[in-house]
């Protein structure tokens, strides 16, 4: 959960958690890792987030993190570009990660369709608010 979500009672028991199951501080790395990227989208200024990606994904690329917090390090480090656009913009590929994860829930789900119009009905009927007028008027290519 993203910590300005937590309440203090949030606060106390996720740190409870991760002093009693995470002997050697990896998942709480990890976590303040992800608290770190989350805060690049909390800056105003366009040059000042690039300057803060770079320093973090070096900073998350130190040894004496664990492997995987060094991986996101380096992932960071060859996305920079692309996420500091976001600050020129302000748009993401969120939407469109979203429906195609909608899309292959329903070909899961079915167990693989036969029919393509089945399938484009089934995967409109998941997405909600169908337009039916359309429906006869689309034909898949």
């Amino acid at each position: 959960m993203a910590s300005e979500r937590l309440d203090v009672r949030g606060e106390k028991r996720i740190q409870g958690l991760l002093r009693a199951g995470d002997p050697y501080g990896e998942v709480r790395d990890a976590w303040y890792a992800k608290e770190s990227i989350r805060d690049i989208y909390q800056i105003g200024d366009a040059q000042l987030a690039s300057e803060f990606t770079h320093r973090l994904s070096g900073d998350l690329q130190d040894r004496s993190l664990p492997p995987e917090v060094n991986s996101l390090g380096r992932t960071i480090a060859r996305w920079a570009t692309q996420i500091t656009n976001w600050h020129h913009s302000a748009v993401t590929n969120g939407p469109t990660e979203g429906l195609n994860n909608l899309i292959k829930r329903i070909k899961r789900a079915a167990f693989g369709f036969r029919n393509f119009a089945n399938y484009r009905i089934r995967a409109l009927l998941y997405a909600g608010k169908p337009n039916w007028t359309l429906l006869a008027t689309i034909t898949p290519p």
